[in-house]
C-alpha cells in the first residue's frame, strides 16, 4: 500500500459521510408502483364532486339567465357555455362537444400516467390533480348535457369576467401550481 499522503481521494477515510448527490426529483421506488398516487387521485375526485354537486344545485335551482346578487361584485347566475373557456367556439355548430370531450378525456388519461410516475413530486402532482378534477368535471357535463354549467360571475362596474365553475377555478389553480413548480425546478437548478 502508498503511504498515506499518496492514497487517492476516494479511499482517504475522513471522518463524515458523504451526502447523496442533489436530486431534483426524489428517487423513483417502483416506478410502476402506483400505491402513492392515491392520494392525488383523492384529491381529483374531491374536486370533481364539489363541481358536480354545486352544478347540480344551480342546474336544480335556476333557470338559464337566472341570477343572484351577492355582493357588490359578484352574482350566482345559471350560464351554459358549449365552447370552451371564455366561450371559445360557442357558436361552431355541436361538434365542438365532442372535440373537447375528447380533449378532456384524453388530458385526463395522459394526468393519470404522470401521476403514477411523478406522484412523489408534491406541488406537480398536486397542479395535476387540479387540472384531473377540472377536465373530468367538465367532460362530464359536456356529455350529459352538451355544455358546461357555468355559475361564477365576478363583476366590476359594468364589465363582467366570463362566468365559470368550480372545475374551472381548479384547472386555473393546477395551471398556476404548474407554473410555479416550474419556475422552482429552474431555480433549483442553478
Amino acid at each position: 500500500r502508498p503511504p498515506h499522503d499518496l492514497w487517492p481521494l476516494r479511499e482517504q477515510p475522513d471522518g463524515r459521510r458523504r451526502k447523496p448527490p442533489f436530486r431534483l426529483m426524489a428517487a423513483r421506488r417502483g416506478a410502476g408502483s402506483s400505491s402513492g398516487m392515491w392520494l392525488w387521485l383523492g384529491l381529483a375526485l374531491i374536486l370533481l364532486i364539489a363541481d358536480q354537486f354545486t352544478k347540480v344545485l344551480i342546474l336544480g335551482y335556476y333557470r338559464l339567465g337566472d341570477s343572484t346578487p351577492v355582493t357588490s361584485f359578484f352574482n350566482i347566475v345559471r350560464v351554459h357555455n358549449p365552447g370552451a373557456a371564455f366561450s371559445f367556439l360557442a357558436s361552431a355548430g355541436g361538434w365542438q362537444r365532442w372535440f373537447f370531450t375528447t380533449i378532456g378525456v384524453a388530458a385526463a388519461i395522459f394526468i393519470i400516467w404522470m401521476l403514477r410516475s411523478h406522484h412523489q413530486q408534491r406541488l406537480f402532482a398536486f397542479a395535476l390533480a387540479c387540472i384531473l378534477g377540472g377536465a373530468i368535471g367538465n367532460v362530464i357535463d359536456r356529455v350529459l348535457y352538451g355544455y358546461v354549467v357555468d355559475f361564477l360571475d365576478f363583476h366590476w362596474r359594468g364589465w363582467h369576467f366570463p362566468a365559470f365553475n368550480i372545475a374551472d377555478s381548479a384547472i386555473t389553480i393546477g395551471a398556476c401550481a404548474l407554473i410555479l413548480d416550474e419556475l422552482l425546478r429552474v431555480r433549483r437548478g442553478r
